[in-house]
């Protein structure tokens, strides 16, 4: 193991609740793995730039992958590429993903490229990898509790089965306007959930 590929989708940046335990994760895996590379994607912090007309027509033609067109595609699924995990740290907005983590996904999953199109349907073309999504929400969207639903789980999944990812796991965060108490409580629940992960099992935390 090399490489993790960390992105963080919170308009919160490093602060976001999600986004910390995600960096928790990487401080136990590096107790295994001691030169283990972090590469970072802030998608709040930095945006991405939105889709425009030269790109949606570098889509449709027969343009090669080194266009300027596909520039800022390539440094993305490069990341992806050269990743052995990826963690996604997430809000749910709206029942859904947010905007920055929509527009992430809008320049991986590219037709020829990180997927291929037949009348059997698509075919990822990515190698599979393991991914962890850690779900920040304020209110519940799971459980005894839910009272709103949830289509970011189902959506993520789907888009990113689409590229050839298929080891995911969500963990969810959940409540997180509910004081620091609740905090507190959905944090160290997650915490212990993903202590049973193989990946993570055994691991000890700095």
């Amino acid at each position: 193991m090399n490489t993790v590929l960390l992105i963080n989708a919170s308009p919160h940046g490093q602060v976001s609740h999600a986004n910390r335990l995600a960096l928790e994760l990487v401080a136990c895996l590096r107790h295994r793995h001691p030169g283990l590379e972090l590469v970072e994607r802030d998608l709040g912090t930095d945006p991405l730039p939105p889709l425009n007309m030269d790109y949606a027509r570098a889509l449709t033609t027969a343009t090669p992958f080194d266009s300027p067109a596909f520039e800022v595609s390539e440094a993305l699924i490069g990341e992806l590429e050269h990743s052995d995990i990826l963690l996604i740290a997430t809000p749910m907005h709206n029942f859904s993903l947010p905007a920055a983590l929509k527009l992430w996904i809008d320049y991986v999953l590219r037709i020829h490229r990180t997927f291929s199109s037949s009348p059997e349907g698509k075919a990822g073309l990515l190698n599979d990898r393991p991914v962890y999504v850690l779900v920040g929400s304020g209110g519940f969207h799971r459980g005894e509790r839910a009272r709103q639903p949830d289509f970011l789980t189902s959506y993520l999944r789907h888009a990113l089965n689409t590229v050839g990812l298929f080891n995911l796991h969500f963990t969810y965060l959940q409540g997180l306007v509910r004081g620091e108490e609740a905090v507190r409580a959905t944090v160290e629940d997650s915490r212990n959930r993903l202590s049973l992960e193989p990946l993570f099992d055994n691991l000890v935390c700095a």
